[in-house]
C-alpha cells in the first residue's frame, strides 16, 4: 500500500498527486515544493506534519479548474472530511500535506495504476481518529509548528525576575492552556531551555561576557576580588570571587570559616567552591565563590590561596570542612598558622556508612558538645565499649583534635558543622530592628542562664576571680581573662551560669563579658553595606 500527497495550490492549476513510499528521508519531503515524487514512512510524515486537513480526489479538483471558488478554496485543502471551520486553521493551512491511502495496481495494457484503497481511509495524525472531526487546536505532542523554540518564546516572559520559573510540567500546562497545544514532557524541557537562554543567554556567552562584568563588578564595587584563570589555549579554568562588602564585612565575624563544594548541574559542569563565615546571630555570611574543574588538590589549593589574600592568615582563623584528603593537602600548603577542623556532620555519616551503628550517635554528638575533657572521656568510654572499631577510628584516623570542641587548638566556639545556611534576605531585616544589646538567637540563649545563675553562692578568691557554688557544677570564674573553669565561658565568649553569678557579686554589668561579635552594634556593621548589581549590558 502507498500513500498518496497533494499540495494545496490554487485550485485552477492542475496538480498531480505524488506518491509516496517508505524508505527515504523526511528531507526530501520537505525540501519538495512542486509536483514530484518522492518516498517518506509514514511515520516520519505523521510526526513531522502539522495540520489536519483532506482533499478532495484529484478528478474533482481538475473539473473546479475553472477557478469559480471562494478565497479559502482557491488557497487551501477542501475540508468537507473535518468539522472544524476554516479559520481553526488559517494562514497554516497553506502548502500543508494531505494524505490518503491507495493502491497500486496494473490495468488492462499492464501499465500500473494508483486507485483510492478500500474505503479510502484518510490518515489523520491530528485528530483522534476514532473521533471525526475532531478540533484541529487539539494537537499531538509532535506539533510541528509548535517547536520548542515557539514553546520558549512564548513561555520565556514567565521567567523574567523569578528565581526559578515554571518547570517542564509548567510549560506543558502553559502550552495547553494558553497555546492549545499538547507538547511531550521532552519538548516542555527543551523549551524551558530555549526560554532561559533568551533570557539569561546561552552558556558561551556568559563565558565571553565574564571579564567584563568582573570588571564591572569591581568598579560599582570597591575592595571586590576577582580573578580569573585560563589554561594554555585561553581557555576557562577557574574563577574566584570576593565582594570587599563581605572581605569587610569579616571584620565582625567570629574567624571560623566553613569551606565546601557543590558539583554543577549545567552544559559544562563544574564544581562550585563556597567559603562562609557565621554571623553573630549564626546565620550564613558568604565570603567567596569559586568555579573549578573538580575538587582535586591543584584547584582547591588555587581557591584557597585566593581566600587568604582577603582574610589572611592568623592563629585565631579556623577553617571547617569535610575529610576530603584534596582539601587537607591544599590546607596545609596555603595556611601555615589557621587551624583546620573536621565537619562533624560528615565524621557522623561516615561513621554511619562506615560502620552501620547510627544508634551510636547520640554518644557521639554529645562527646562533640562536651565543653570538658573529663565528660568527653566518659562518652567515649561509652563508644569504645560498644563500638571499639568507631572509637579507634574517631581517635586515630580523625582525630579528637579536628572534631571534638573541648580539645580543639584553636578557637572554634560552638560552631562543629560547615552547614551554616540561612536566607540573607531575612538577615537584614532582622538586623535593623534588633533593640536588645545581643544578636536575637544570643540574648534567647543568654536569658535563661540569669534565671539558672540566681541562688548560686559566690566566694570572691582575689580582685578578679571568684568561686562559684550551687547546681550541678561548680566554677571557678576569672571576670579579668573571661574563664572558667566549666569551659563554656572560655569556648563560646558567652558568659556561663557561674560567669554571670561572678558578674552581679562584682557589680560589673554582664554584656561585658560577651564578645563583641554576638553584639547589636557588630551585628549591624556587617551588614551595614550595599553589594550593587551590574544591571544590564
Amino acid at each position: 500500500m502507498d500513500l498518496v500527497l497533494s499540495y494545496s495550490p490554487p485550485l485552477n492549476k492542475k496538480c498531480s498527486p505524488l506518491v509516496l513510499k517508505d524508505d527515504e528521508d523526511v528531507a526530501a519531503l520537505l525540501a519538495s515544493r512542486s509536483d514530484s515524487t518522492c518516498k517518506i514512512p509514514l511515520g516520519v510524515i505523521v510526526e513531522h506534519t502539522e495540520v489536519c486537513a483532506y482533499e478532495k480526489s484529484s478528478q474533482e479538483s481538475s473539473d473546479d479548474s475553472d477557478g469559480s471558488h471562494d478565497g479559502f478554496r482557491d488557497n487551501y485543502f477542501d475540508v468537507d472530511y473535518c468539522d472544524s471551520e476554516p479559520t481553526d486553521v488559517g494562514s497554516l493551512r497553506q502548502k500543508l500535506p494531505v494524505f490518503r491511502n491507495v493502491e497500486r495496481t496494473e490495468n488492462d495494457n499492464g501499465a500500473s495504476v494508483t486507485q483510492p484503497a478500500e474505503g479510502n481511509p484518510v490518515v489523520d495524525p491530528f485528530c483522534d481518529p476514532k473521533v471525526r472531526g475532531g478540533s484541529l487546536l487539539n494537537r499531538n505532542a509532535n506539533h510541528r509548528q509548535a517547536t520548542y523554540v515557539v514553546i520558549g518564546e512564548q513561555v520565556a516572559p514567565q521567567y523574567v525576575g523569578v528565581e526559578k520559573g515554571p518547570g517542564p510540567k509548567g510549560v506543558q500546562t502553559f502550552a495547553r492552556t494558553k497555546l492549545g497545544a499538547q507538547i511531550s514532557y521532552y519538548k516542555a524541557w527543551r523549551g524551558r531551555k530555549h526560554a532561559h537562554t533568551l533570557i539569561r543567554g546561552s552558556p558561551e556567552q556568559s563565558f565571553h561576557i565574564l571579564p567584563s562584568y568582573f570588571h564591572m563588578l569591581e568598579k560599582l564595587n570597591p575592595g571586590t576580588v576577582t580573578r580569573i584563570e585560563v589554561d594554555g589555549e585561553s581557555r576557562f579554568k577557574y574563577l574566584f570571587l570576593a565582594f570587599g562588602v563581605a572581605i569587610r564585612g569579616f571584620r565582625y565575624m567570629r574567624k571560623v570559616v566553613g569551606i565546601d563544594g557543590t558539583f554543577l548541574k549545567g552544559q559544562y559542569q563544574g564544581v562550585l567552591l563556597v567559603a562562609t563565615a557565621q554571623d553573630g546571630n549564626g546565620q550564613c555570611y558568604p565570603l567567596a565563590w569559586g568555579i573549578v574543574d573538580s575538587e582535586n588538590e591543584d584547584a582547591w589549593t588555587w581557591f584557597l590561596t585566593q581566600l587568604k589574600e582577603v582574610i589572611g592568615d592568623t592563629d585565631e582563623l579556623a577553617l571547617i570542612s569535610d575529610r576530603a584528603p584534596s582539601i587537607k593537602k591544599a590546607i596545609s600548603i596555603v595556611f601555615e598558622k589557621a587551624h583546620h577542623g573536621a565537619c562533624a556532620w560528615y565524621v557522623a555519616q561516615n561513621i554511619k556508612n562506615k560502620f552501620k551503628c547510627a544508634d551510636i550517635m547520640g554518644s557521639y554528638w554529645s562527646a562533640i558538645n562536651a565543653y570538658r575533657c573529663e565528660d568527653f572521656a566518659a562518652y567515649m568510654t561509652e563508644i569504645s565499649h560498644r563500638y571499639p572499631r568507631v572509637a579507634e577510628y574517631l581517635e586515630n584516623e580523625v582525630g579528637f583534635e579536628k572534631w571534638s570542641r573541648c580539645y580543639y587548638p584553636g578557637l572554634r566556639y560552638n560552631i562543629t558543622t560547615t552547614n551554616m545556611v540561612e536566607s540573607l534576605n531575612s538577615i537584614r531585616i532582622v538586623a535593623m530592628v534588633i533593640t536588645a544589646p545581643l544578636t536575637p538567637s544570643r540574648e534567647s540563649e543568654f536569658r535563661p542562664r540569669f534565671a539558672q545563675s540566681n541562688g548560686r553562692h559566690t566566694l570572691q578568691l582575689n580582685s578578679v576571680t571568684y568561686h562559684v557554688k550551687g547546681g550541678e557544677l561548680e566554677g571557678v570564674v576569672d571576670i579579668f581573662n573571661k574563664t572558667c573553669t566549666c569551659k563554656e565561658f572560655d569556648i563560646d565568649k558567652l558568659p556561663c551560669v557561674h560567669a554571670i553569678a561572678a558578674a552581679h557579686h562584682a557589680q560589673v554589668s554582664v554584656y561585658s563579658l560577651v564578645s563583641p561579635y554576638y553584639t547589636k552594634e557588630y551585628y549591624v556593621l556587617a551588614y551595614g553595606e550595599t553589594i550593587y548589581p551590574v544591571g544590564s549590558q
